[in-house]
């Protein structure tokens, strides 16, 4: 399992999943674009279900597990980019477009913005 790290909040997710994210966000943020993100919170975490507001404006980190890069799915990096399009913004599914459960959530203190 990786983590997204975003202004204090970190994200669980399989690396598969978030190697698909991070291009996704990437290519976002390159834009100059700013989307909501949403996904499943597993029972581990809450459950429930969980979004933020992602802009280029604030610095993203990805930590993945495994040293190995994933294949990339050039038709799901396609079908997360149209949902970050869309007024829902992305929402976090699978290869087969099912919705992903974020397997852990936390928050870590962001030092940049207590400097604020």
């Amino acid at each position: 399992m990786g983590t997204m790290t975003y202004v204090g909040v970190v994200v669980e997710f399989d690396d598969r999943v978030l190697t698909h994210l991070q291009v996704v966000i990437v290519q976002k943020f390159r834009r100059g674009e700013s989307f909501p993100m949403s996904w499943i919170d597993s029972p581990a975490i809450g459950d429930g279900r969980s979004a933020m507001w992602l802009t280029p404006a604030e610095p993203i980190f990805f930590k993945f597990d495994g040293s190995r890069v994933p294949s990339i799915d050039q038709a799901w990096i396609d079908r997360l980019l149209r949902s970050a399009e869309s007024p829902r913004g992305l929402v976090v599914t699978d290869v087969d477009g099912g919705l992903v459960k974020a397997t852990g959530m936390g928050h870590r203190p962001v030092a940049h913005h207590l400097a604020r």
